[in-house]
């Protein structure tokens, strides 16, 4: 109730709107420039062709995490009977719910983080993480809710930039992270020890390459990824 001071009368008060539900991620100007540089980097950069090696021979029930605008979803073998998206963007994740229709597989895109996801323990025959372990804001919790997620004996796909191997180039990495690189770049970060993280959760690595992204011309920051697969041992 409250009084009102042209007729001196009590009125019911409007009630507050209930706060909308923010998002656990929110970068829509770094979204939509990644929605466009990425599909650039597929047709020109030979990221197609790395998701494709990526995501060979599986099969069964698959988690993604930061599935971002979907670009993994074509190149998932038809032996997979149903993936499960985990997109925090919201603009990335209408995105994937396009790719997802267009996809041959069953692709069921939703909101979560990775460090939360919103799944059953060991409901899943594998998991796949691609280029998005640098962006996570926890990185061993969320390893941590991947190896839950996953079945014992199950898979982690992953492909992912991270730490450089000389000095020079991992001084500068380790200057950005702390700086300017991950508010231009959604939370970005350079130079994460992604196989040592993977191994520190629980995995067993089984196969890894490092591979150089773009291939040719100047070493960029996040040129230096590795590609790979681990196994979650049986508990």
């Amino acid at each position: 109730m409250r009084t009102s001071a042209r007729t001196g009368r009590s009125v019911m008060s409007p009630r507050p709107r209930p706060a909308l539900p923010r998002d656990a991620v929110h970068h829509p100007v770094f979204a939509r420039f990644y929605a466009r540089m990425s599909v650039q980097a597929d047709a020109h950069g030979g990221l197609a062709a790395l998701r494709g090696e990526l995501l060979h021979g599986l099969s069964g029930r698959i988690i993604e995490i930061g599935a971002g605008n979907g670009l993994n979803f074509a190149h998932y073998p038809r032996a997979v009977c149903e993936v499960v998206a985990v997109e925090p963007e919201r603009t990335l994740r209408r995105l994937a719910t396009a790719a997802a229709r267009r996809a041959e597989v069953p692709v069921d895109v939703v909101p979560g983080a990775a460090e939360a996801l919103p799944v059953k323990s060991e409901a899943f025959d594998a998991a796949v993480a691609s280029l998005v372990l640098c962006t996570v804001r926890d990185l061993p919790r969320s390893l941590a809710e991947l190896h839950r997620v996953i079945r014992p004996g199950g898979e982690l796909r992953f492909f992912e930039h991270g730490l450089a191997p000389g000095p020079i180039m991992a001084g500068v990495q380790r200057a950005l992270d702390r700086t300017v690189w991950p508010r231009l770049f959604g939370g970005c970060h350079t130079a994460r020890d992604t196989l040592a993280a993977i191994e520190a959760a629980g995995f067993r690595i089984v196969e890894q390459r490092g591979v150089r992204v773009p291939e040719r011309g100047p070493a960029l920051p996040t040129s230096y990824c590795v590609i790979g697969s681990a196994r979650r041992s049986d508990d």
